[in-house]
């Protein structure tokens, strides 16, 4: 159960760096509408194969939102 519970969080840190940088990056607030939208993308990347920081973060930058 302990390595199940490391995994969550690993996986919940890889999805939060990502979002802090993507959103610093564009003065963008994490709770604001874009935000929250982000944080749906970033989610469905991290679920299709982007489990990395960098490569979540490279995914975010190529789905660019406008």
């Amino acid at each position: 159960m302990a390595s199940a519970f490391s995994s969550q969080s690993e996986d919940v840190d890889v999805l939060a760096g990502a979002l802090y940088t993507w959103c610093a990056e564009r003065n963008i607030k994490l709770r604001s509408q874009q935000g929250l939208s982000i944080a749906s993308i970033a989610i469905d990347l991290y679920h299709a194969g982007h489990q990395t920081q960098d490569d979540l973060l490279m995914a975010l930058h190529e789905c660019e939102i406008h």
